[in-house]
């Protein structure tokens, strides 16, 4: 049984692991009680949040905006040591921030410890998603799913870092050095910003999930190694169109965001490769 078939079971088989057959009713209130945990998860992180908001607002939030932003400085520190005569230096940022709303920072405020908090929770409502679905799965699907929460988890919060660290320092500092006329001077408003960064961080966190997509697509018989090795040259100019996208229109950029997405791509061949190694002793074993 595929893991698409068994996961179409969802809406039968008890969330008490007993194979009967459960209500729409029990289905609803089952999920019900999932997104309440999860919702209950987010609210702690972002209490968490609260706390700690000022560090957040003055360090996180607005870090990449400040020249000893430490992407920045260790980029310089490579630059030397590798004799690029400051190559990877980037320009000091030279932009005023204001808010043009009333309610803009309260908004922001909220906006920041609700997103926060739910980065901070992601391990645990993930993991209440995956016991909503995993009444779906039969013995053999477990077992072959083992580890899942940690691997998604692990590289949910690598892209987010990702995200953070590379991204978004490229994006503010070529935006922030930018401009038509030097009579034009830069002055953002910081709803503009929030929501320019934000996705950025959340969008690297979602495609730091390519290895584990591409795995379970080959479980189901969707993608094979195969098929990714003869669409390699046009995963990789998909590649750097997202790339070029989300990042400022500079070579330097591109190549920093489009290598990692690459060796993900490369690493979701891999587990093709050995989940259909598994798939033929699997076979193997059953005709003997």
């Amino acid at each position: 049984m595929s893991f698409l078939s068994s996961f179409t079971k969802i809406f039968r088989r008890r969330q008490d692991g007993t194979g009967e057959e459960m209500s729409f009713v029990e289905h609803l209130d089952a999920l019900r009680s999932h997104l309440f945990r999860a919702a209950l998860a987010v609210a702690a992180g972002a209490i968490v949040m609260v706390i700690y908001n000022k560090f957040i607002v003055e360090r996180v939030l607005m870090g990449p905006t400040n020249n000893d932003f430490a992407t920045y400085v260790y980029l310089c520190k490579i630059s030397e040591q590798l004799g690029l005569h400051g190559a990877l230096c980037m320009t000091r940022i030279d932009v005023n921030m204001q808010n043009t709303d009333v309610a803009g920072q309260f908004n922001i405020y909220f906006n920041v410890i609700l997103i926060g908090g739910f980065i901070l929770a992601f391990p645990y409502v993930f993991w209440q998603f995956w016991k909503f679905t995993k009444p779906a799965l039969t013995p053999k699907e477990l077992n072959n799913t083992r580890g899942v929460i940690f691997w998604v988890s692990l590289l949910f919060f690598i892209g987010i870092l990702f995200g953070y660290f590379i991204v978004v320092p490229y994006t503010v500092n070529f935006f922030s050095n930018f401009s038509l006329d030097p009579k034009i001077k830069n002055i953002w408003t910081v709803g503009n910003y929030f929501n320019t960064i934000v996705p950025l961080i959340l969008g690297a966190g979602l495609a730091f999930q390519l290895p584990l997509v591409m795995y379970f697509l080959s479980k189901i018989g969707v993608v094979s190694a195969s098929y990714l090795r003869r669409v390699r040259k046009y995963a990789i100019l998909v590649m750097v169109i997202v790339a070029s996208i989300f990042t400022p229109p500079d070579m330097l950029s591109t190549v920093v965001c489009t290598i990692p997405l690459m060796i993900l791509y490369e690493i979701s061949i891999l587990l093709c490769v050995k989940e259909e190694k598994r798939q033929k002793k699997d076979e193997i074993r059953e005709w003997q």
